[in-house]
């Protein structure tokens, strides 16, 4: 069995985890000082969120080098020695990939600006005349991930695609040159040690190159699962993948993964055996607390992937969503996306999100397949949903026209510490405010407290690789309405009480670990593992 098949995976967004050298910004060294901390906790793998040279405009994913780390995260040589560290702990490290798009700083773009429009420069990005007499009119009715339209109009008349900010101009996967340079930016990662890729917007390489107008409307930070999309999910990513496949096969255990928003008969064909080894499930994250819905949707999902003999993955939270605690404690009808900036904020129950969350999570950890966990939901972080707006830094807040606040609440750094300036995360102001209340979910006040969320993560990664490590089996077990119930080959069982009564567990069986303390009796948004 691969590391990957059952692997814990801990998302480290680098900007907000660890502050070495008072800067306010998250870096290399601060990570590199937090591995034991990992090794503790009981991880498999770390994913570091972009590290490369970049103006981060957007956080990272605008790469102006693929080759050089962004000074403010460090230097190669702190990368390279964070590799070399993490697995010296056992640790794996993937890194992420962005072959959508670089930055508008990036020298090929900068090259292309400086040449004529039908330059070899520009045939690497998607160059285009605009529509009417003079250009005036974009050449599609494209619209950009983040908000407004996905063209920009230069001096010279010609326009520019970019799915997501205008600093983060689209790479034409039809250029064979595209598709070198990124095959070599990946041997030049797995050179130094790097265990594998987390692939961003694997979905939205390939375009259709007759540039059609789409019928759908773009939603802000949403990936349209339409079929015969002009831009998301074509055909031609699958031959794209085969060559990255055959290229990490070269190398021993390297993963490849893949962040493909796209409908669930789709996911497969990304999974096949000679594609990717594991793409996210967003389906269940974005899931409803529902017993019957989430069983059909984890039946499902393990159906899909076990006809193509791909390992299942489960994910809750990660950079691009309200953190889960805060989504599991509004009402289910809540667009949690604008419920940031529209409220109306009173709905938020917090004490039920963090019930559901700890039970969510237990319920996570006991399927099988492979999870992956974002940094600071082992100590319960809700979102800081109220940041002032003078602060926020995402682009959606811009190129929404302020209709959207975007994704910084699930983005500030992390408290390690009840007091000191950033609460530990470093020796001055972090990037982003940080709420009062973070010193109280601290690591330092939660660190061997029993009931503890972070004692509760601890428990539960320790007893799923002694117990939930080995086997693929999951048989469903008789429960009573709104419960929802499984037992792993290992005769370990997972209860889940969804939305049902309070529920006797069955007394001849040891009780492994609760989300909260009841002994035999579980009740509503609580979890408990048995043997």
């Amino acid at each position: 069995m691969q590391w990957w098949n059952a692997g814990v995976v801990y998302q480290v967004y680098i900007r907000s985890f660890a502050d070495s050298n008072g800067d306010g910004i998250g870096d290399i060294n601060g990570l590199r000082s937090r591995l034991g901390y990992l090794s503790d906790l009981g991880v498999d793998a770390i994913w570091v969120n972009p590290w490369y040279q970049s103006p981060l405009n957007d956080g990272g994913y605008d790469v102006s080098d693929y080759r050089a780390i962004e000074p403010r995260f460090g230097t190669l040589a702190d990368a390279e020695a964070l590799i070399t560290e993490a697995h010296a702990h056992g640790i794996k490290v993937v890194v992420d990939l962005v072959p959508n798009h670089t930055s508008s700083e990036h020298r090929w773009f900068q090259e292309a600006l400086g040449s004529t429009k039908e330059s070899v420069a520009r045939s690497r990005y998607h160059f285009r005349p605009g529509k009417g007499a003079d250009s005036e009119e974009p050449p599609t009715n494209w619209s950009s991930v983040f908000g407004g339209s996905a063209w920009t109009r230069l001096a010279d008349g010609d326009w520019y695609l970019h799915l997501f900010d205008s600093t983060q101009p689209d790479l034409n996967w039809e250029n064979q040159e595209v598709r070198t340079e990124m095959e070599q930016v990946m041997r030049f990662w797995l050179d130094r040690g790097a265990d594998g890729f987390r692939i961003d917007v694997a979905h939205g390489l390939v375009k259709d190159m007759s540039y059609p107008d789409h019928a759908e409307e773009q939603e802000i930070l949403i990936s349209s699962q339409a079929s015969d999309h002009p831009f998301w999910d074509r055909d031609g990513i699958h031959p794209i993948v085969r060559q990255w496949r055959q290229l990490l096969d070269e190398y021993d255990d390297r993963i490849l993964v893949a962040e493909a928003w796209v409908a669930a008969d789709s996911l497969p064909r990304y999974l096949r055996p000679d594609e990717y080894h594991q793409s996210f499930n967003f389906d269940f994250l974005s899931g409803s607390w529902d017993a019957a819905q989430m069983q059909q949707l984890i039946a499902s999902s393990l159906d899909a992937v076990a006809a193509v003999e791909a390992t299942p993955t489960w994910v809750l939270s990660n950079h691009d969503v309200v953190r889960h605690a805060t989504r599991l404690g509004l009402p289910q009808d809540t667009d949690w996306r604008r419920w940031l900036l529209d409220g109306p904020h009173q709905i938020l129950d917090t004490d039920l999100g963090l019930a559901r969350a700890r039970a969510a999570v237990m319920f996570m950890l006991a399927l099988p397949g492979s999870v992956y966990l974002y940094q600071g939901e082992e100590l319960g972080l809700h979102e800081v949903w109220d940041l002032p707006d003078e602060v926020l830094d995402d682009p959606v807040w811009e190129r929404s026209g302020h209709t959207m606040k975007g994704r910084d609440g699930c983005r500030v750094p992390i408290p390690w510490a009840v007091e000191g300036p950033s609460l530990g995360f470093g020796s001055g102001p972090a990037w982003l405010p940080q709420p009062e209340w973070f010193g109280a979910a601290s690591v330092e006040a939660q660190q061997a407290q029993p009931g503890s969320t972070l004692e509760l993560y601890r428990a539960a990664l320790a007893l799923r690789s002694k117990h939930l490590v080995g086997d693929a089996e999951a048989e469903w077990l008789d429960a009573p309405e709104g419960v929802i119930g499984f037992r792993r080959g290992s005769g370990v069982e997972c209860w889940l009480n969804v939305s049902g009564q309070t529920m006797t567990l069955p007394t001849d069986r040891e009780i492994l670990l609760t989300s909260t303390s009841v002994g035999h009796e579980l009740p509503v948004n609580s979890a408990a593992w048995l043997k």
